[in-house]
């Protein structure tokens, strides 16, 4: 069995880069323990697979198939949907196709469904997919779409990959492979820790962002021991930061860290407000988020210096470079996750047979490798990924701690 996996994964394209990682025995009825493949794309951009849908009744705008394989998974998007949502699904959908292609084309059509941004709409793509035959889903996009189509899909027991950021949709069978802001909360705080950090204080935004990480960021603190000499709350509005700001400052006294989750709109600001409150940034570190990987954080000289934890780049400037040769524009940053999704599908229907999508495979402890690097599927439905920290300087981050090159067990 172990012998034949690998002959299969040397029919693998050459840009793909397999990595083998332990799953039950399980969930091979008894075979011998083989590896569940995980994909590291450095890939070049291939002929164009797309295929209009043959059904005589006019489909949206956007749906339709893509490959002519004979297992087929669901794409969920809002294709139609208003505003930045429609942009964002276009440049998924063109990430999904492109992931076909460079994995030459593996035995897979993918059955693109808009959802055009509503619940109702993801119930009836979730509906159509499932009728014609999916045997997984990917997608929908946001939270109020992902509960209708997992329970949808539950009752044909199919599982469903989702891109929504909240961790409360996921959920037995219904993964999310997203950007969770918990990751980022405990890769930051452990590296921040492991450095000799014990004491923190935060300035946490009202809202439901704000909630989920103050609550990751309290959890992972009293885990590895530190503590939280201060912690405050502010509206998203720099008129009214002033008072959390002196609060922190005084409080950073005893602090070695202050952490700030927030992004770039606000971050600046927070930190402005925070040293006029007399928060000395020679003294404590700055901690933030993924959310931070931008170029209006690296402008600011107040910030240099300052950590966060992120995907290392290199991953998505390479997955750009080949997205804009073949769609002459630039991708959206979460269009690695569709890619990602469709990658690692077809690395499982290549080398997993007919527990390809089985919840032994899909939540193998040894996870999976994407354009972002390691990340693995929960039992719950939520993921762990392997993050970089990164230090804020004029040219952009520059990774102090590299992301990891395997995960340990569960739970940690």
């Amino acid at each position: 069995m172990v012998s034949a996996l690998l002959a299969q994964l040397h029919e693998l394209p050459s840009h793909v880069r397999p990595v083998l990682g332990r799953v039950p025995r399980r969930a091979f009825s008894g075979a011998a323990l083989v590896g569940a493949l995980a994909l590291l794309a450095a890939c070049s951009g291939m002929g164009d697979v797309l295929r209009t849908n043959s059904s005589p009744a006019p489909a949206p705008a956007g749906e339709g198939t893509i490959g002519g394989g004979g297992i087929r998974v669901g794409l969920i998007l809002p294709l139609s949907a208003g505003g930045n949502a429609g942009t964002v699904a276009l440049s998924m959908k063109n990430a999904a196709e492109m992931a076909l292609a460079e994995f030459n084309n593996p035995n897979i059509q993918l059955l693109v469904k808009d959802d055009g941004g509503s619940s109702g709409g993801a119930q009836s793509a979730a509906q159509q997919a499932l009728s014609e035959g999916a045997e997984i889903i990917i997608g929908p996009l946001f939270a109020h779409s992902v509960g209708v189509v997992g329970n949808a899909a539950r009752q044909r027991g199919v599982p469903v990959i989702a891109f929504s950021t909240d961790a409360s949709v996921a959920g037995r069978g219904v993964y999310l492979l997203s950007f969770l802001p918990e990751s980022d909360v405990d890769r930051i705080v452990d590296y921040a820790i492991s450095t000799g950090k014990r004491s923190f204080a935060a300035m946490v935004s009202e809202g439901a962002y704000g909630n989920v990480v103050e609550a990751e960021f309290k959890q992972v603190v009293a885990r590895r021991g530190g503590r939280i000499v201060g912690l405050e709350h502010y509206p998203l509005d720099p008129n009214r930061m002033a008072g959390p700001a002196r609060l922190i400052a005084q409080a950073a006294q005893a602090a070695d860290a202050v952490f700030i989750p927030e992004g770039p709109e606000v971050v600046p600001a927070v930190v402005q407000t925070l040293v006029a409150g007399g928060l000395d940034l020679r003294r404590v570190q700055l901690l933030g988020t993924g959310l931070w990987d931008d170029a209006r954080i690296f402008n600011d000289a107040q910030l240099a210096g300052s950590l966060y934890a992120a995907p290392d780049s290199a991953g998505f400037r390479n997955f750009s470079a080949r997205y804009r040769t073949r769609y002459g524009q630039d991708p959206v940053r979460t269009a690695t996750l569709a890619y990602d999704a469709v990658a690692l599908l077809a690395a499982l229907v290549k080398t997993q047979g007919p527990q390809r999508f089985s919840e032994q495979v899909l939540t193998s402890a040894s996870g999976f490798a994407g354009i972002d690097g390691l990340f693995r599927f929960r039992s719950d439905g939520t993921n762990q990924r392997g993050l970089a920290v990164l230090r804020v300087g004029p040219t952009g981050g520059q990774v102090v701690s590299p992301p990891p090159r395997a995960f340990g067990p569960p739970g940690t």
